[in-house]
């Protein structure tokens, strides 16, 4: 048995060899050889936001299912600019 066998269906697809071949990746040149872009490994400041979220006791994953003019009003409740995350 293929451990990319994700499904056991006894076959890797090309979904499931994408998602293996992607797990697989250690770094960003890496991956960005591979797909084409940096993935996981993307700088974009999100972890010093999200430290500053968690301190606020505030979860990325919840203000990124909110509309705009709702997180905006969570953010600011908290104490933090929204111009300030990038969602």
């Amino acid at each position: 048995m293929d451990w990319m066998d994700f499904n056991n269906d006894g076959e890797v697809d090309s979904t499931e060899m994408f998602l293996g071949e992607e797990m697989l990746c250690s770094s960003r040149e890496e991956h960005e050889a591979l797909f084409g872009d940096a993935g996981d490994f993307d700088d974009d400041g999100s972890d010093e936001e999200d430290d500053e979220l968690e301190m606020a006791g505030l979860d990325r994953d919840e203000l990124e299912l909110m509309d705009e003019d709702e997180r905006c009003e969570v953010l600011e409740d908290a104490g933090l600019d929204p111009d300030d995350f990038d969602f």
